[in-house]
């Protein structure tokens, strides 16, 4: 093989390693049409629902560098990811009050619970179970999609989470649950979820009004009487309790809010590293293969050539190979940076989530309580406070005074 045939056959083959070995993967994001109310439901078929805070799905020993879950960013889904579930939701119109709860004490006629088997930015798999205040397990279900390039554009519809999929088939398919029960099944489900808070506040009064069965499932015995002076004063003193979880919801609304720029750039970030990572095993092999052939092509060349434009087009050839490796090693390192910065950034954010919410303040009878701690701290505070009220007989009768009937938060301190 003459030497001018071996340069146009090494330069070939350089090209095509240099250039021809990157695979550029294009995803195309899955997307499923939220299923919205056309008309205003009957108010007395409206469920309410509470969506408590998952779990992380991580191992008790979860080494981060081999599975890839980072503490910091799922202690942060864990309450991002069931808020942005509540907002979808509540913007179908098929139901009552939808509001993330610190526990599963809390009353509500409908609770999704979950957890979060894969989330990665790239894809996310959600376990969601579904129960509701009787105690009838609804159903489970894996949800699981994969996002794509526009799914983090900066043109994309910003109300709609790179998720979004996941959280509209739960949508769906949580109405398509409840259309298929009889009428009177979804009003049942409301009046023993009052009657569970009627028998939470006043066992010797309530408590028979529901049977359990051994496999822990309520049923209506009997329903108070119409003119039973109680109920009004019970139903007043749960008004109170809504308010309280409404107001709860505030620290979850700030905390979501507050973490969604960083958390969506972490997400970004860690998909991009996830593709690169795949593209680069992909075409490991291939580069390999070709990288044996241009070996072998620039040991045909003479050793000892003194051509000085041989060993000009030998070393520039150098030079664009140790280019391109560079560039590629400082992509990786500058995704790297930026993915740690947005960690560090959602780990103080969820710290601070974890540590205290915002006291809140609550006048019964004249006199003002505080509720300070964690949000779930509070509402236990709370719902203690609810039977001192019952138990002390005082006629309990909510003021028309808005700022004595409804739970405020003391201001946070400035400077």
């Amino acid at each position: 093989m003459s030497t001018i045939t071996k340069t146009i056959w090494l330069l070939t083959m350089i090209c095509f390693t240099l250039s021809g070995c990157t695979i550029n993967e294009v995803v195309t994001a899955e997307e499923t049409q939220l299923v919205v109310a056309e008309a205003s439901p009957d108010e007395s078929m409206l469920l309410d629902i509470g969506v408590v805070e998952f779990e992380t799905g991580m191992e008790g020993s979860n080494d981060s560098g081999k599975s890839g879950i980072f503490e910091e960013i799922r202690s942060a889904e864990v309450r991002y990811l069931p808020y942005h579930l509540k907002t979808t939701l509540q913007g179908t119109g098929h139901w009552g009050a939808v509001r993330v709860i610190p526990s599963r004490e809390a009353f509500t006629d409908i609770v999704i619970s979950g957890a979060i088997e894969k989330s990665d930015g790239e894809f996310v798999t959600l376990d969601i179970s579904v129960h509701d205040s009787s105690g009838e397990h609804w159903y489970s279900k894996e949800y699981e999609t994969q996002t794509g390039i526009s799914s983090y554009s900066e043109s994309r519809d910003k109300r709609e989470d790179p998720y979004q999929k996941v959280f509209n088939d739960i949508a769906n398919d949580l109405q398509s649950y409840v259309q298929s029960l009889p009428p009177k099944a979804v009003s049942d489900v409301r009046k023993i979820t009052e009657l569970k808070f009627f028998a939470d506040m006043s066992p010797a009064a309530y408590g028979e009004h529901l049977s359990v069965d051994d496999d822990g499932i309520n049923q209506i015995v009997r329903l108070p009487a119409d003119n039973d002076p109680s109920v009004d004063r019970l139903r007043q003193i749960r008004e109170r309790d809504r308010l309280v979880v409404d107001t709860l919801n505030e620290h979850y609304a700030n905390f979501y809010y507050g973490i969604a720029i960083p958390y969506h750039s972490w997400r970004k970030t860690a998909r991009e590293e996830s593709i690169n990572y795949r593209q680069v095993k992909r075409s490991a092999m291939m580069q390999t293969l070709i990288g044996a052939v241009v070996l072998a092509g620039s040991l045909a060349y003479e050793a000892n050539s003194s051509s000085y434009s041989k060993r000009q087009m030998q070393r520039g050839m150098q030079n664009i190979a140790i280019g391109q490796g560079l560039e590629a090693m400082m992509s990786g390192l500058s995704r790297r940076s930026e993915a740690n910065m947005h960690r560090e950034s959602i780990k103080e954010l969820s710290e601070s989530f974890g540590a205290e919410a915002a006291p809140m303040v609550v006048t019964v009878e004249g006199e003002t309580r505080q509720l300070t701690g964690t949000a779930a701290a509070q509402y236990e505070s709370w719902r203690r406070l609810l039977k001192e009220i019952y138990e002390a007989e005082t006629g309990f009768v909510a003021t028309p005074d808005a700022s004595d009937a409804d739970p405020v938060r003391i201001a946070e301190p400035t400077g």
